[in-house]
This record gives structure tokens, sequence and C-alpha cells, in this order.
């Protein structure tokens, strides 16, 4: 799946000239985290988000140092401090550096990018200009439609069984053939070995997202591959 499926458009912004109170009151409002800060022409320029806003001399939560340790920050990063704590518009203390995305990128990029950054969206940019934004929000909405909601019609046994073996198939622990399927009315029953205990729950979860599955019957076997120890199923079902 693709950014443009699933980004916010028009996106809500605020230029580097807002107060930090207007800004504020908008996230609050709207129940948003962060706001672009753009140029009069779209052109993108920084981040605002509610981590800016957590180190403020109003709420006396400004960052302090003993002596000691102020002795040995730099003076322009204890300047730099200062201003995220007394700064009255946005463009003071926005994000400059921004990690942004595009429409035609894979939300598996987005969720790297999210991930190896440690934020929670990505502006959507062409040309420089923001076109939209894409939030952890928007991947869940995302998810949530794309699950199964257990009222799908139910398929008949055979394509169920089928859809099962090649998802099994298709993982690196279950390409083995060591774990066979029958679905006999919409219940998949899981027959076979196992090397790893693992790999029950790995089964049950492949057998489970296939739409029209009931239920799953659980009567793998598991093996220890030093000793040999078998192991049944802990529940048979």
């Amino acid at each position: 799946m693709l950014v443009q499926a699933v980004m916010t458009a028009p996106v809500v912004s605020v230029d580097p000239s807002t107060s930090v109170a207007d800004a504020a009151k908008l996230m609050l409002s709207l129940r948003i985290s962060g706001l672009p800060v753009v140029q009069s022409d779209g052109t993108l320029v920084g981040m605002v988000s509610e981590g800016d806003l957590l180190r403020r001399s109003e709420l006396g939560t400004q960052r302090k140092r003993s002596w000691w340790l102020e002795f040995f920050a730099s003076p322009g990063k204890i300047a730099d401090e200062y201003v995220q704590a007394n700064a009255r518009r946005v463009g003071e203390i926005m994000a400059t550096n921004v990690v942004t995305t595009q429409r035609n990128a894979s939300l598996e990029k987005v969720v790297e990018l999210m991930g190896r950054h440690r934020i929670k969206r990505l502006p959507v940019v062409q040309d420089g200009k923001v076109v939209g934004i894409v939030a952890r929000s928007d991947l869940l909405r995302a998810l949530a439609e794309a699950l199964p909601t257990g009222n799908e019609p139910v398929s008949d046994d055979a394509r169920i069984e089928a859809a099962i073996a090649a998802e099994l198939a298709g993982q690196s622990w279950g390409r083995n053939g060591l774990i066979r399927v029958y679905v006999e009315n919409g219940v998949a029953e899981l027959t076979g070995t196992i090397l790893d205990e693992r790999a029950r729950l790995a089964a049950r979860v492949a057998a489970e997202k296939v739409p029209g599955v009931k239920s799953v019957n659980d009567q793998l076997v598991s093996i220890e591959p030093m000793s040999g120890t078998v192991l049944l199923s802990p529940t048979g079902t």
C-alpha cells in the first residue's frame, strides 16, 4: 500500500510567525500532536509537536542543571534551551531537520522511517510543498479497515484450506511441509510436526487470518530437535 492511499489531505499547518499559544490551542482543538510549519507559498520549513512544548518556563518544566553540570554544557546549548522554554513564535522552537515522505512511497518505508527517527508523523512533500501528512493514526486506520471483521461470507473449505497452505508455504518456519491443514465447515485442523514451540502460535495466526476460518484445532506435535522429546498441543484446540 502507498502513502497516497492513507495520508491526510489537505493538511492543517501553521506559519513560522504563529504564536506558540495559538499552535497549542490548534493542536488541542483538532486533537493532533504535531503541525507542519510552512511559508506562505506552502514550502515546508519545519515541524512543531507536543514534544517541543514540554520544557516551558510557564509550566516550570524548563531544563534545570546544577551549577557543575551547567559548567560542562556549552553556552550555545544553554541558549537553545532558553529559547525553547521562552520563545513566543513557532518559528523559534520548531524542528527544522524534518523527515518527509512522498505520495508514492510504500507504507513499509514510512514505518521504517518512523521507527528509525522515533517520530509519529511524516509530511508528504511534492516539489518542496506539503501535500499531505501521514501519522501513526492513519496507519492504524488503514489497519482497522484491512483486518477482517468476522462478518465476511464464509468461503468453501477447499479454498480456505488452500489459502492457509499458501500462507504457511510462504513462511520460513512453515515451508518445510511438516505442518498440514485440513478444513471442514470452516474449522481448520493443524496437524504435523513443529521443531520450535514458537511456530505453534505462528501457525494458528496464519490460519486465523484467512477469511472464513471459524476456529482452529491445534493438533501439532512439537519435537525438541536435540533430545527428540515429543510435546503435544497444550490445549488440543
